[in-house]
């Protein structure tokens, strides 16, 4: 690992990854009953992971791969992370209870059919919701972990261009905190929760980077941290595909799930454009 300003390395990453919670406190500012609101986030969460996934993760993890083991494997090692970061999910998701473990998505009548604006969605609805709000927050975090590994040693290595990363980290850590705390607001409507738990999300940076400082020190080299980016992003596309997109098309009315989704991409282009 290289040697630097740890401190600085350390600060800079924990500011990137609280930058969580400025996504958090924005998606506050809703009416909970506001169906359209909730199927855009949730379809914004869902751009967000999947953009994230094929523009930022996949082609870092075959770069770092590249460097362990050159051009000609790296494209199989990295493929073969990202579908096993796929069946990693997919194995949790088939062993996780029925109960707990809904595959149908909630009915639209949650907010409708004699039922005041602003009430509190059937038990069944809040608990889908709830799950795709911690599901979020475990898949994020997962992410961000990785991510703050790869901050802090970038850090490291060149203190100069450390305020750069940390300001890209930050910029596509906002939409990131407004994608876990929308959909446990909307399940739970405890605007403190929401908030806690989709800020704790982005405090896996720093402790990404307190991992690799204390124990990966030996072991942590651009293959590895390549397999992890390539699996996180399996998992990110596997969680928007099979959870966010179908909960958001049941809520929505008309587009706003897809308009949700493409605003994600797109606010998740412009952080990397601007942070790069």
């Amino acid at each position: 690992m290289p040697q630097g300003n740890v401190g600085l390395a350390f600060l800079l990453t924990t500011l990137a990854g609280l930058s969580t919670a400025i996504g958090s406190a924005l998606a506050m500012f809703t009416r909970r009953a506001n169906k359209t609101f909730l199927s855009a986030a949730l379809g914004f969460s869902a751009g967000v992971m999947i953009f994230v996934s094929f523009v930022e993760l996949y082609p870092m993890a075959r770069e770092a791969i590249s460097k362990a083991h050159g051009p000609g494997l790296a494209g199989w090692y990295t493929a073969f992370a990202f579908f096993g970061g796929v069946a990693l999910i997919m194995l949790i998701d088939y062993l996780v209870p029925e109960a707990e473990n809904p595959h149908e998505a909630p009915h639209r009548d949650c907010f409708e059919g004699g039922e005041e604006p602003g009430s509190r969605p059937p038990a069944s609805s809040e608990q889908r919701l709830m799950r795709v709000g911690v599901l979020s927050a475990l898949v994020i975090g997962i992410h961000n972990f990785p991510e703050g590994m790869a901050t802090f040693i970038s850090a490291l290595t060149d203190p100069r261009i450390a305020v750069s990363i940390t300001v890209a980290i930050a910029l596509h850590n906002i939409p990131e905190g407004i994608a876990v705390a929308a959909p446990i607001y909307f399940a739970t409507g405890n605007r403190k929760r929401a908030f806690w738990l989709s800020a704790s999300s982005g405090l896996a940076e720093p402790v990404g980077a307190l991992v690799a400082y204390l124990v990966l020190r030996p072991f942590l080299s651009d293959g590895l941290l390549g397999i992890i980016f390539a699996g996180v992003a399996g998992i990110m596309v596997f969680i928007s595909l099979d959870e966010l997109i179908p909960t958001a098309r049941e809520y929505g009315k008309g587009h706003a799930s897809v308009y949700g989704l493409v605003g994600g991409m797109m606010v998740m282009a412009a952080s990397l454009l601007i942070g790069h």
